[in-house]
């Protein structure tokens, strides 16, 4: 996207349509649907091969993180585009949780040693990472985050547990925002960055619907961490979590639009060559319809992503609207047409051959990710004044 004075254009220039150009080539054989298969079946969740390449040789982990820090110095919006190109193909990665959580939140909080000490190696790849927040009932309220912490000495000490944590059983780095011992205000949250084969440390991989993205509950008893751990200045960790999550909810928006147009592109290519009482079924008004509406519901969902990636790239102020705006409406739309892929295909689309059931699991798991359709929709809401 490129930008004049106060106006947004929405169209990439043409270095970062080359991006995705060649995300999507190199996606098409990475992130095949064997090899999706494959890495999902693992305890580990993703091929470490992939994941090697997208960081030292393609320089994705890399690209939203300043060239000072070991990073290529682009931005949101080229992370947005390659986002996009991931969702399309059910990438099995730790790139959300290590680029767009764990990176981000150290960027815009760490101090400087602390940046210097993590972003280069999360930029090359060679560390994996994650931002443990919820408690294990989930809910987005402060008293509900899972984890507290004290000051003993020189030293804090962290208890509790977290949970929904992605990738949070093979990350090496883990920033953990906790509370104080009997919750406090917003302002008194922290963030610390815990070593993810900490003494205390106890993490366990949970059972989810969507194989293809793994999440793990940890459970905390007395980690003792350096109060070089804690993330920045002290009554920083909220504001620094908020943006965070701002910033990987438009990051997973563009993931979301990407598996939308993968299911609309399954469900067309299936409408052409299912043949029925004589004729391809794409030929009914009733499929037509759904076809239209699925076409309808993906470009705005793109329009909403494309928005919020601007809007994460140029405008601090229009941030946590344009990234609830996108999450909510990108929620929707992907598990719309997941679940219209499905009906189209019929009895086929059901079995576990077809991969239109991959797609409608990481539809529903993401709809829930970073909070649902109706807590966003609220945070609109309360943006525009209602």
């Amino acid at each position: 996207m490129f930008y004049s004075g106060r106006r947004m254009f929405f169209a990439f220039t043409e270095e970062q349509e080359e991006l995705r150009r060649s995300a999507r080539r190199l996606l098409e054989t990475a992130s095949s649907s064997p090899r999706v298969r494959a890495a999902m079946a693992t305890e580990k969740g993703y091929d470490a091969e992939v994941w090697q390449r997208l960081g030292e040789e393609l320089g994705w982990t890399s690209l939203a993180i300043p060239e000072a820090y070991g990073g290529a110095g682009l931005g949101f919006v080229e992370l947005a585009g390659v986002m996009e190109e991931m969702g399309r193909a059910l990438l099995c990665a730790p790139f959300l949780s290590t680029v767009c959580l764990a990176a981000t939140a150290v960027l815009l909080g760490g101090t400087e040693q602390q940046k210097r000490d993590l972003l280069p190696g999360m930029a090359a790849g060679r560390t994996t990472g994650s931002l443990a927040f919820l408690g294990p009932s989930g809910q987005w309220d402060a008293p509900s985050f899972g984890v507290s912490f004290v000051r003993r000495g020189d030293d804090y000490v962290l208890s509790g547990t977290a949970s929904f944590v992605l990738d949070g059983h093979t990350a090496q780095v883990i920033l953990v925002v906790a509370h104080p011992p009997h919750g406090g205000a917003r302002e008194d949250r922290a963030i610390f960055v815990v070593p993810g084969d900490a003494p205390g440390l106890e993490r366990r991989p949970l059972p989810t619907m969507d194989m293809t993205r793994k999440q793990a509950e940890l459970t905390l008893r007395d980690v003792r961490v350096p109060a070089s751990a804690h993330l920045g200045p002290p009554r920083t960790g909220s504001a620094t979590f908020d943006r965070t999550l701002d910033l990987a909810k438009v990051a997973l928006a563009a993931e979301q639009v990407g598996g939308a147009q993968r299911c609309l592109e399954m469900a067309l290519d299936y409408a052409k060559t299912r043949v029925q009482f004589g004729r391809p079924i794409g030929s009914f008004q009733a499929i037509k319809h759904k076809l239209a509406d699925m076409f309808v519901q993906v470009e705005s969902a793109r329009s909403a992503s494309y928005y919020a990636a601007w809007a994460a790239a140029e405008s601090e102020g229009e941030l946590p609207a344009a990234a609830a705006l996108a999450k909510a409406y990108c929620s929707d739309v992907y598990f719309h047409a997941a679940a219209e892929n499905i009906q189209i295909h019929g009895g086929v689309g059901f079995t576990w051959e077809h991969d239109a059931h991959l797609y409608f699991k990481r539809a529903k798991s993401s709809e829930t990710l970073f909070g649902d359709a109706a807590f966003h929709r609220e945070i609109v809401a309360r943006q525009m004044g209602l």
